[in-house]
């Protein structure tokens, strides 16, 4: 994520994105995807006893990665549950989605290419902070003034967990921090 300025993590050393391990249903078909689809690289490979693969891919870099598991008897996900459902919606504690930065000269190119390889893929989506979030038609950086923060596209891999390329199109700064976290649990008296 852009930001202006510079934070240190007092808590953590936290370098980056490494990787996000997922569950795949065909490790053969999820490997083949990603390589053939995204040009990902797989590096490592580990089989588990009585069954089962753990296997990474690395995006590019040599550093940031994705990871899946395949187990034999993994059951399938159910939507709105461990799969997005129309509106987008996972489950507490599953994958939403995975977001790969992209330049943003390059994301209607990347798109392009998607396309041509047979991939279902949105419209460029720019997400914009006067639709709070949501997305204006038209993207234009020189008269744009910085309301759209990142232009988007979104697919799936054959296991039907939802892909994003990310272009960051403005530096974030205090003002884009506008909204206090919202919180479901009820407050407890002193």
């Amino acid at each position: 994520m852009a930001t202006t300025g510079e934070f240190t993590n007092t808590e953590f050393e936290l370098r980056g994105f490494n990787h996000l391990a997922l569950v795949c249903r065909d490790m053969a078909e999820t490997v083949e995807w990603y390589g053939d689809k995204l040009g990902m690289k797989l590096v490592k490979t580990l089989e588990y006893p009585g069954g089962g693969q753990h296997f990474f891919l690395d995006m590019g870099n040599g550093v940031d990665g994705i990871a899946f598991f395949w187990f034999p008897d993994a059951p399938e996900g159910e939507k709105g549950v461990t799969r997005q459902d129309r509106r987008g919606m996972t489950a507490i504690g599953t994958a939403n989605h995975i977001a790969f930065d992209v330049a943003p000269d390059h994301i209607d190119a990347y798109r392009d290419k998607l396309v041509a390889k047979g991939v279902s893929v949105t419209e460029t989506v720019n997400h914009s902070t006067s639709h709070d979030g949501g997305h204006k038609p038209d993207y234009d950086p020189v008269t744009d003034g910085g309301d759209v923060f990142v232009r988007s596209i979104y697919f799936r891999d054959p296991n039907g967990i939802t892909l994003e390329f990310a272009a960051w199109t403005k530096v974030f700064d205090e003002g884009d921090v506008r909204h206090a976290p919202a919180t479901a649990r009820t407050p407890v008296e002193a």
